[in-house]
């Protein structure tokens, strides 16, 4: 009897299927056809997609939302090439992703093969871990060698290349090398130490604030993060990705006084958010010039990066805040930080004062609309438990004051790498994600329109797969400003490329009609009234994708303020 054989695209399949993978997202082609075949047969759930980018992005959103990479599979040269977009926004989230890219065959190796390029090579600043195998036998280790890399530590992107000589290779069962179970990461904690030292801290501080990262929600920390606020007290700042950690209408919550938060705290606890850009470097005029920084975080490499750390706590943040709590439950007479303190009363000041600010927006409902008249029409309807995707300049740094988030991974956005185009792959993820594992879920995501444009023909992806997913365009003609339709038609007869701003894109372009064409509801809105109508339908309608356009002021804008997540103003 003759040994039993396997093939390479069954062997990576099967590999992929032990370690736990669920998904997988790609474009099909030569030479990795038969790895998405296979990887079905083996019970692996394959999305395909219309662009690679928006592949990467899909798959890297699973990463963040369950803990486990999906994988993002694409052809060789310029299949690849394409999704190093999705690596990249995945190494500067910190997020688990596994990419497998077919490449040219080993035995035309510097021949000019077709689409040969040096993939691992382009990968390998990207990723935490790269490698071409070359032997099928050993494609099992090199499996659970990426998983693993993806989720140890901090979390991040992998890559395997795979030789197209490889997919149809047949190899001896008996000689492929066993499958090891990538077991889950251990949840180490800081020195006892320096958790006396933070606590010290924290219970001297006159104006504490704790920042809460989207970190903390990767690391599913919501339980001890909520118990170490309120039984303290402390005023809590969520990052963009970090809201919902705690509910954004929780009462300790200060982000409607978030520049006068940062600006005069004198310690602050940072819960798996990182001082890079979008938090000012940590650096005065923004911060305190005399604050006090414990910083919690997996990677000790991060630990007093731009600021010197009063204390560096290294480990998994949900065992290290329990360690807080555990530290801080042993104080006699526990303390609880004054919610009439002068501290409390400034931040309560500042939050009064800017939500009145907000509010005579909101009330404005002159046509065209403004985005926070149109915001609150989609906030008064929206269920707390939805997934909120949020993309674009204004668009998304808006929505991160008008639609809040309740539930922790329940919002994606362009994230530390500021990345466009991310929109339409994160809710074809997330539509999956609840689709499989919360039906009777939505997902709403919200672009600017030109973000849709980034991956737009991914609504015939989401159309395709039936998913629960809700489409919002705030529809203002433009990056970040664009024209009135009465201006676009006065220069019409006029060279474009000259006469055009470069922000400009077609004014009320009417997005809503493409996906009729592929069986969505569209619908077009100008008032609040439709607004409400059509988003009333749409959550209705569970069965059925659609997509609203909102039409809203070309000239509409954020409200003037001293503070934004970004460091320079923009035009």
């Amino acid at each position: 009897m003759a040994d039993e054989t396997i093939d390479g695209a069954s062997l990576l399949a099967r590999s992929l299927k032990a370690q736990g993978v669920e998904y997988m997202f790609g474009i099909v082609g030569i030479p990795v056809i038969e790895l998405a075949m296979a990887a079905q047969a083996a019970g692996i759930k394959y999305i395909g997609m219309r662009n690679e980018q928006a592949a990467s992005y899909a798959a890297s959103a699973i990463g963040y939302l369950t803990g486990k990479p999906a994988v993002c599979l694409v052809v060789s040269g310029p299949g690849l090439i394409h999704a190093i977009a999705g690596i990249a926004n995945a190494a500067e989230n910190c997020w688990p992703l596994i990419v497998v890219g077919g490449s040219s065959e080993a035995d035309q190796e510097g021949m000019g093969a077709f689409q040969e390029t040096p993939q691992v090579e382009l990968c390998r600043p990207y990723c935490k871990f790269t490698a071409r195998p070359n032997r099928l036998e050993r494609l099992p280790f090199y499996v659970e060698k990426a998983v693993r890399h993806s989720i140890y530590g901090r979390p991040g992107p992998c890559y395997i290349d795979l030789a197209g000589n490889m997919v149809t290779e047949r190899v001896d069962v008996k000689d492929v090398r066993p499958d090891v179970t990538c077991q889950s990461p251990p949840k180490t904690l800081a020195e006892p130490d320096r958790i006396k030292e933070a606590i010290d801290l924290l219970h001297y501080a006159e104006k504490p604030l704790v920042i809460i990262g989207k970190g903390a929600a990767y690391a599913r920390a919501e339980d001890s993060v909520r118990e170490f606020v309120e039984t303290n007290g402390f005023p809590f700042l969520p990052t963009p990705m970090g809201k919902g950690v705690l509910p954004d209408d929780h009462e300790l919550c200060v982000s409607p006084a978030r520049s006068k938060a940062l600006q005069e705290a004198d310690v602050i606890l940072l819960l798996g958010a990182r001082l890079n850009w979008i938090l000012h470097f940590g650096l005065p005029p923004r911060f305190n010039p005399k604050v006090k920084v414990i910083m919690v975080d997996i990677l000790a490499e991060e630990m007093n990066n731009n600021v010197q750390n009063a204390v560096s706590l290294v480990g998994h943040l949900d065992a290290v805040v329990s360690q807080l709590n555990e530290r801080i439950n042993k104080i006699p007479g526990r303390f609880v930080f004054n919610r009439k303190s002068p501290w409390w009363k400034t931040l309560d000041g500042k939050v009064k004062q800017n939500q009145v600010a907000v509010q005579g927006m909101i009330d404005d409902k002159s046509e065209p609309l403004n985005y926070y008249a149109a915001y609150e029409e989609i906030r008064q309807l929206l269920p707390r438990d939805y997934i909120i995707i949020s993309e674009g300049a204004n668009t998304m740094d808006i929505s991160r004051t008008m639609v809040p988030n309740f539930l922790p991974r329940h919002r994606l956005d362009a994230g530390t790498y500021g990345t466009m185009g991310v929109g339409l792959g994160f809710a074809t993820a997330a539509g999956i994600w609840c689709r499989d594992h919360t039906p009777g879920n939505q997902v709403v995501s919200i672009q600017g329109d030109s973000a849709f444009g980034f991956s737009g023909m991914e609504i015939e992806t989401i159309c395709r797969y039936k998913l629960p997913v809700i489409m919002i365009i705030i529809n203002n003609g433009g990056i970040y400003t664009g024209l009135p339709e009465d201006t676009w038609s006065s220069i019409q007869d006029m060279d474009l490329t000259l006469s055009s701003p470069p922000t400009s894109l077609i004014p009320a372009a009417r997005y809503e009609k493409m996906i009729e064409a592929f069986g969505g509801k569209g619908y077009c809105a100008r008032t609040t009234e439709q607004i409400k109508a059509a988003f009333t339908e749409a959550l209705q309608n569970k069965q059925q994708v659609s997509l609203i356009n909102i039409i809203i002021s070309p000239m509409a804008q954020r409200k003037t303020q001293d503070f934004d997540w970004l460091t320079k103003s923009k035009m």
